[in-house]
């Protein structure tokens, strides 16, 4: 069995303080205490503090300033996509949001997918499919069914939705466990999916808005469902 990683100072330092600033504790805008004030309070060194300081400052929502202070970033206003997953690990609340976002964009890549597909593209879709109905159920076949996506966002041409999927994606991972629901009947996953790529296929662009649509909703409801009985705990697969 391989042993779980153990947290250090740091990494229980980043999350307090991180809990803190998300849970509004310490408002947008406003400084933290000096420094050797908040490390006395935890009772850790500034070193440490230090540490946990920067990871939270790469993660954008603390900046610091020689001479003035750490202050907290006013992430909202500031901020990108990339603070998702430090968002939904806070509160799975965010999820909802993400799946307005999931269904608007993904509507819009599978209709220029569908005008814009090459042979080797559809090709590739098809044989991706097939990968999503041989996977062995659970974790295998969402991430066969990640791939499915991945490949449709590079049939449109346009490089911003692929990065963009693969945002959504990365948001999904602090409760990626509870939403394996879609995915535990392989062929069911197969055959939901089914009608989006051959709508691609064919170049038919209203067929795939409309399958998109369905396996969108459809999806988002079992995910949904999976998520509220976890009560938002969904570490594991994706």
């Amino acid at each position: 069995m391989e042993a779980l990683p153990r947290e250090t100072i740091v990494d229980v330092l980043e999350k307090r303080l991180r809990e803190d600033i998300l849970a509004g504790r310490h408002p947008a805008g406003s400084y933290l205490p000096p420094e050797r004030e908040l490390a006395d309070g935890f009772g850790v060194t500034r070193t440490s503090l230090k540490h946990a300081f920067g990871r939270l400052a790469h993660a954008g929502l603390l900046e610091t300033r020689h001479g003035v202070g750490t202050r907290v970033r006013d992430f909202l206003r500031l901020g990108g996509a990339d603070l998702l997953p430090v968002l939904v690990r806070h509160s799975p609340d965010w999820i909802g949001e993400i799946f307005e976002v999931r269904r608007g964009i993904g509507e819009l890549i599978v209709e220029r997918a569908a005008t814009r597909a090459t042979a080797a593209q559809v090709a590739e879709l098809r044989l991706l499919l097939a990968a999503v109905g041989n996977a062995a159920g659970g974790e295998p076949v969402q991430l066969a069914d990640v791939e499915v996506h991945r490949a449709l966002a590079r049939a449109t041409g346009n490089r911003v939705y692929v990065l963009l999927t693969n945002t959504l994606f990365n948001a999904y991972l602090p409760v990626r466990g509870a939403l394996v629901g879609p995915f535990e009947d392989p062929w069911a996953a197969h055959d939901r999916l089914a009608p989006v790529v051959e709508a691609v296929a064919v170049g038919d662009q209203e067929a795939a808005r409309t399958a998109a649509v369905d396996y969108l909703s459809a999806t988002e409801r079992i995910m949904l469902k999976g998520l509220a009985r976890s009560g938002g705990r969904g570490e594991g697969a994706l």
